[in-house]
């Protein structure tokens, strides 16, 4: 659509209205663009370092039979290299795990696929209340088969799994550890909980191939202890001349002498 020439040359007017709008911070006339046939936008650089890329758009206009021309709208719009924000995303969409602090709470949509109603409900006075629980009813939503798979991939794709550097390095599998009690439900098979007070994992759930080095039956064996020595033998009744008189040779025994024991009378 051809621009009309009166609207087109209507620069001036256009830049007066966006210096109303940021004094000082309108810049050179990048182009001017035919909305209608006798409406038009002009767009201006903008100077604000805040906005790198955006530009000023007034859009004028007259009526047909008039050479009056009027602004009609004034605004700071971004361009083909604009710097801008991130698409929003929903505070639900945002939130990760370890994001929930104390007193935090976290509202769970009715149409969670982690989730799934339960067949049976009961009031808190009823008498069936307390058999309920007991067998994992009572509860308006369980989990779905959706979010058990996905607790389990979760699980065993990180810490608790099979892939651990701690379970690699260990010496059997939690599902042979006299501490690992198994989970209830869906979920018994593949996953239960560390109870020995001494492993990294002690209270959280592991993969029943999961491992470390807490394991109930690596057992340490009792070190053999080293013999003594037995004790010296002494032999008190050898003799053992050392040196002599002149002209003797030691061990040897002269005229006159009697050899005896060392150490007896």
């Amino acid at each position: 659509m051809t621009v009309d020439r009166a609207l087109a040359e209507s620069v001036d007017l256009a830049r007066a209205a966006a210096e109303q709008e940021a004094a000082g911070l309108v810049g050179e006339h990048l182009d001017v663009v035919a909305d209608d046939e006798l409406i038009a936008t002009h767009f201006f650089a903008t100077l604000d370092p805040a906005y790198r890329g955006w530009r000023w758009a007034v859009t004028v206009g007259r009526a047909a039979g008039t050479d009056d021309i009027g602004v009609d709208e004034v605004v700071l719009l971004p361009g083909d290299d604009a710097l801008l924000a991130p698409p929003w995303v929903p505070w639900s969409e945002r939130l990760r795990p370890g994001d929930l602090g104390v007193g935090d709470l976290l509202p769970i949509s009715a149409d969670d696929p982690r989730l799934a109603p339960t067949f049976l409900t009961t009031d808190p006075d009823d008498e069936l209340a307390e058999a309920s629980y007991e067998l994992g009813l009572g509860r308006v939503r369980t989990l779905s088969y959706d979010g058990r798979v996905d607790a389990a991939e979760r699980w065993y794709a990180g810490e608790p799994g099979p892939e651990a550097p701690i379970a690699r390095a260990a010496p059997a599998a939690c599902a042979t550890c006299g501490f690992f009690v198994p989970l209830a439900g869906g979920l018994r098979q593949a996953f239960g909980a560390c109870a020995n007070e001494f492993a990294p994992d002690d209270g959280r759930v592991v993969a029943v191939d999961h491992g470390c080095g807490a394991h109930s039956e690596a057992l340490v064996l009792a070190s053999v202890p080293t013999p003594s020595p037995p004790p010296p033998l002494l032999d008190e009744y050898g003799i053992d001349v050392v040196g002599g008189p002149l002209g003797h040779e030691p061990g040897s025994v002269t005229d006159g002498d009697t050899a005896e024991p060392l150490g007896h009378s």
